[in-house]
């Protein structure tokens, strides 16, 4: 599957390259091999490729990961199988009751509609190039750059994608580096091209730092 995904232009992880993956960023950058020498490997945190999974997306757009898996459990305890038909079959009250914003209730229902008419097929996301699969999903309401970036990484697994929008990631970055964290924009995607094709692998990394240090698990 690499080496097809290559020919087209693009490059996936997976569990049998993961690992070397990750030693090649470390030897790339010092301060992302300290972090695997002091918390080992990151886990290879993925998603399936479905619209649940663009849901749980949504729903983690500028919240909390506790809260929005609150409110995807309280979905799936509601509806089962989480599917684009069983969604829109849900009444304003019932979707609120779900803990979905009145933002994120459209979103939800935007993208379902958008899944049920064909104009977005996930499955054939996976010979598509980001490009093209960025310009598809941004078609639907509430999704932009941030949520495709965690889609391409989680649920497509590519290689070389870098999330400006995570602050999680970020913070990161700006501790193992001891950054100013006034530190803007330009200069953090400067660091990172030193990762490419690799930057969703050094995101990892970086997450793995950030909830290491906190004690955190996702």
């Amino acid at each position: 599957m690499t080496n097809q995904n290559r020919k087209k232009g693009f490059l996936s992880f997976h569990k049998e390259n993961f690992y070397s993956l990750c030693n090649e960023v470390g030897k790339r950058d010092a301060s992302l091999q300290s972090v695997l020498d002091t918390h080992g490997y990151p886990p290879m945190w993925t998603r399936s490729n479905t619209f649940a999974t663009l849901i749980h997306i949504i729903l983690e757009q500028q919240v909390s990961l506790a809260s929005a898996k609150a409110a995807f459990n309280k979905l799936k305890q509601k509806i089962g199988r989480i599917t684009p038909e069983k969604l829109l079959q849900l009444s304003d009250e019932e979707m609120r009751a779900c803990y979905f914003s009145r933002q994120k209730t459209i979103y939800a229902r935007h993208l379902a509609e958008t899944l049920l008419t064909g104009k977005i097929k996930l499955k054939d996301c996976i010979n598509h190039h980001d490009d093209h699969i960025r310009s598809l999903l941004k078609q639907v309401k509430g999704v932009g750059d941030w949520t495709i970036d965690v889609y391409l990484l989680f649920a497509l697994q590519r290689t070389d994608i870098f999330p400006i929008g995570d602050l999680a990631m970020i913070n990161a970055l700006k501790e193992i580096k001891k950054l100013d964290r006034a530190i803007g924009k330009e200069n953090l995607l400067e660091i990172a091209d030193n990762w490419r094709p690799y930057r969703s692998v050094a995101t990892m990394i970086l997450w793995h730092h950030y909830l290491s240090v906190r004690n955190s698990k996702v």
